[in-house]
């Protein structure tokens, strides 16, 4: 059997991955990065927006004021008790410092505010409100701030990310070892002391050309249509046990299990959330809950397994925001002001799926008029069909109740309730309109199979950490030697309740603590001191 050795082994080569190999490659450590394709994870088919605040230069910039406290008092009430005050605190504050070493490690924000409320901005803006800050109930236990700092890139720009991330991977010399998909850790006596992993790295070159090819495919365009993925990965596969070698890698310092989340996992997801089905998993073939497995191999805990966000956006258009979302019944849902993966969860949980947007002629009028300028190009898809397959019409509402085959009466109600004095979701009134210009439209938002609307999820659970440090813990607490977790093979930030922004940021700050803490393992530091 071949053999690698290094300081840090890091599995998996998205935004966790490489932050971990930055932090730790600066701490004078010996990298190996082992990705199973040519890198990029889910975090290069993302939007590339890193949720951010306190007063960043982006914010200073667009005139926003925003503080540390600001930001914390909003995350709490999203991440619940996930993490601790003492860690959601510490991100908090390291904030500004975050964007900040990004831009040091090359990659681009800008501070061009979006004017509008969206689920993601178009390529003028660059600074949003990627959140519920701004909904009913949350403004009043914090100041509201634009936080969704994306990465400054043409469309969805997680790739620009990505290609900054790995070019400054590059300039430290750090090793990435691709085409190579880790089998299983190696454990001496409870202690981690490397991985064993199947490489393509001595097949020919014709071989690793068409490994990567279909690998690229199955990621994009394979994410929107998988039913395309499918037999993409499987000739991948073929490709892997015809041609794959077994290698091991000694880590002298830690392991860090940085390998995604599990949602192209579909035994997994049905396992521990049967609810959350009908949805476009984000992420690539290798978000398959592997890390997560050999963590739990080697004795780790898991947490928040049951926890997926599933993201129903009715913006852009922001003329969307005056409608209202009711289920079959006719009741209302949510304030539609609120995040769209707050909107998916109520639709699953509570409403089997289903619900429809009301919405009168001004409002289509509207959305007819700004939907492009507003959207992304698969926005602009997504609006195409919602205004012509996804919508019935009717001069009453009784009459387009009937064509929706929801409930008249209830339906009714919803819009007297709707027009009285208070909202009675809480939405504030710069978002809600008056809905009595006839005809009436029923726009289906319901969570099911659909690619011209899709509801993209991804898994928000994984391995137990130690906040200080990142090592992973084990069932009976103590944390395992020798190895670590980061981004969404881990619990973190995001791991509750996700808002856009947020998994990408909590990628970058588990990935540096556990990087830094891996490098620094071998007694260099008290072992109860906090170095990240």
């Amino acid at each position: 059997m071949d053999e690698l050795v290094a300081d840090v082994v890091i599995v998996g080569f998205g935004a966790a991955g490489a932050c971990a190999a930055l932090e730790a490659a600066d701490a004078g450590a010996d990298v190996v990065i082992v990705e199973r394709f040519a890198g990029g994870g889910a975090s290069a088919v993302s939007g590339g927006v890193v949720y951010a605040g306190g007063g960043t230069r982006q914010q200073q910039d667009a005139g926003v004021g925003d503080s540390v406290d600001a930001m914390y008092g909003y995350l709490r009430l999203e991440a619940g008790d996930v993490v601790s005050e003492k860690t959601l605190r510490r991100f908090c504050e390291g904030s500004r410092e975050m964007i900040t070493w990004l831009e040091g490690n090359g990659v681009p924000f800008e501070g061009s505010l979006c004017p509008y409320k969206t689920s993601y901005p178009s390529d003028k803006y660059y600074l949003y409100y990627s959140g519920s800050e701004a909904a009913g109930g949350f403004r009043d236990a914090a100041e509201p701030a634009p936080r969704g700092h994306r990465v400054k890139g043409p469309g969805t720009s997680g790739k620009m990310l990505m290609t900054r991330l790995a070019e400054a991977v590059r300039r430290r010399g750090i090793r990435v070892l691709s085409q190579t998909r880790v089998r299983s850790l190696i454990i001496d006596q409870g202690v981690v002391t490397g991985v064993v992993v199947d490489t393509l790295r001595n097949a020919s070159a014709s071989v690793k050309a068409r490994h990567q090819r279909l690998a690229q495919y199955s990621a994009k365009p394979g994410i929107y249509v998988p039913s395309v993925r499918k037999p993409l990965h499987r000739r991948v596969e073929r490709l892997e046990r015809a041609h794959a070698r077994e290698l091991r890698i000694t880590a002298r310092r830690g392991v860090v299990l940085a390998a995604g989340g599990f949602i192209a996992n579909r035994e997994m997801a049905r396992e521990h959330a049967p609810a959350y089905r009908g949805g476009l998993p984000l992420g690539t073939a290798a978000d398959d809950g592997s890390g997560i497995r050999m963590g739990v191999e080697a004795g780790g805990a898991t947490a928040e397994l049951g926890r997926i966000s599933a993201w129903r956006f009715v913006t852009p258009p922001s003329a969307f925001l005056g409608g209202i979302i009711v289920d079959a019944g006719g009741r209302r849902i949510i304030d539609e002001s609120r995040y769209g993966a707050a909107v998916g969860e109520r639709l699953i949980e509570q409403h089997d799926g289903k619900g429809w947007l009301l919405v009168d002629a001004p409002i289509v009028a509207e959305a007819r008029r700004d939907g492009s300028k507003q959207s992304q190009w698969f926005q602009g898809l997504q609006l195409r069909y919602l205004l012509r397959r996804g919508r019935v019409v009717g001069s009453t509402l009784d009459e387009v109740a009937r064509k929706a085959g929801i409930d008249a009466a209830g339906l009714r109600a919803s819009v007297e309730a709707y027009h009285g004095a208070e909202d009675p979701m809480g939405k504030p009134a710069e978002f809600a309109r008056r809905l009595d210009n006839p005809p009436f439209s029923l726009i289906d938002v319901s969570v099911r199979p659909n690619l011209g609307y899709p509801t993209p999820m991804l898994t928000l659970g994984g391995l137990v950490v130690d906040e200080d440090t990142g090592a992973v813990r084990s069932v009976d607490g103590p944390p395992i030697r020798g190895l670590y977790a980061a981004g969404r093979t881990a619990v973190g930030i995001c791991s509750r309740s996700y808002v856009s922004g947020l998994s990408l940021a909590d990628c970058v700050f588990s990935g540096r603590r556990a990087g830094i803490n891996s490098a620094l393992a071998q007694g260099v530091l008290d072992k109860n001191e906090n170095v990240f």
